[in-house]
């Protein structure tokens, strides 16, 4: 019987994580597999712990991965992918926008030979004007200087096969951006589009610091546009200024030098243009070593602080490693 692992991160979710298993647990307890619950506590500072380790007590199916600090939502997913040994693995969120009632099309979907099962969340009338838009521009502007395809409105509600996730694991990267990673592995794929449903308490953990440094991990991870912005626009003023030179030179070959008047604001606009483009140049370059820095420390992308399993399971798992 297959083993089919569900990866849940949770923050700060002390008011939802018990509705939500509830929610889950009658879904997956209908199929015909094996299953491994991996809840993973990113750093939360509620009594989230306390109640998933209530959970615990009560289903061994359930693993506890607890993290030292909150190293964010991407991090969390990580760490609970690095756990899974699952046949098929589906990542989700704790907080019900996730439908637990899409588990089993999923699941059949990978029987018939997909190997990435990806919701596609559509938008729904609550959500804000401005997140729509933001999230709109967002996906086309990745899309058209990205070396990947991002599917807009692609959540981290997802089905991979463990061939995926091994070559998945291979990508060591500090940013990770997993809809992106996914996407630019390839494999065959399909998409599940769906409505979220509403939270079950609280509100979103993505702050806009968050989502913009989402934004920026996916923008400066994917693509090299940016460097190429300001080579461009080098360019660009390298030819104005060729025509500039010919433009006064026409005035010396015919003689009227003494018409050309020294232009001052038009000299300091175009040296503040170029300046400017220099500046943004700079910072795109520093931003890419920036990430090169951060990479070569070989920083881990989270640190676990403690993993819990059922009191049955850690029994067995030592009379394995006994024999």
């Amino acid at each position: 019987m297959k083993l089919i692992s569900i990866i849940i991160p949770m923050f700060n979710e002390e008011a939802s994580c018990g509705g939500f298993y509830d929610e889950l647990v009658p879904v997956i307890n209908s199929l015909p597999y094996r299953f491994e619950l991996i809840f993973v506590n990113d750093g939360s500072v509620d009594r989230t712990q306390q109640i998933l380790e209530s959970i615990l007590e009560k289903d061994r199916r359930v693993q506890i991965i607890q993290l030292s600090r909150n190293f964010g939502h991407q991090a969390a997913l990580c760490a609970g992918l690095e756990n899974a040994s699952g046949d098929y693995i589906i990542t989700m969120d704790g907080d019900g926008q996730h439908p637990p009632r899409l588990i089993p099309e999923m699941i059949q979907l990978a029987e018939n030979g997909y190997d990435i099962v990806q919701t596609q969340r559509l938008d729904d009338e609550e959500k804000s004007s401005f997140k729509k838009r933001t999230s709109k521009w967002f996906y086309q502007l990745i899309n058209q200087i990205g070396d990947t395809k991002t599917l807009p409105g692609g959540a981290d509600f997802r089905l991979i096969t463990k061939q995926v996730l091994d070559n998945l694991l291979a990508m060591p990267e500090y940013h990770r951006f997993l809809r992106g990673m996914v996407s630019w592995l390839g494999f065959r794929s399909v998409v599940i589009p769906f409505h979220p449903e509403e939270r079950l308490a609280g509100e979103s953990k993505y702050s806009l610091k968050k989502m913009l440094k989402l934004g920026s991990d996916a923008i400066f991870s994917f693509s090299l546009v940016p460097l190429y912005v300001g080579l461009s626009a080098g360019g660009i003023f390298f030819i104005l200024a060729v025509i500039e030179v010919i433009y006064v030179l026409s005035f010396w070959i015919s003689g009227r030098s003494a018409e050309l008047t020294p232009g001052w604001s038009s000299l300091m606009f175009m040296m503040l243009i170029i300046a400017a483009v220099l500046m943004i140049l700079l910072g795109f370059i520093g931003i890419y070593v920036g990430y090169i820095f951060q990479e070569v420390k070989h920083r881990p992308v989270f640190v676990i602080k403690e993993k819990k399993v059922h009191p049955n399971n850690q029994k067995e798992q030592s009379e394995e490693e006994n024999l």
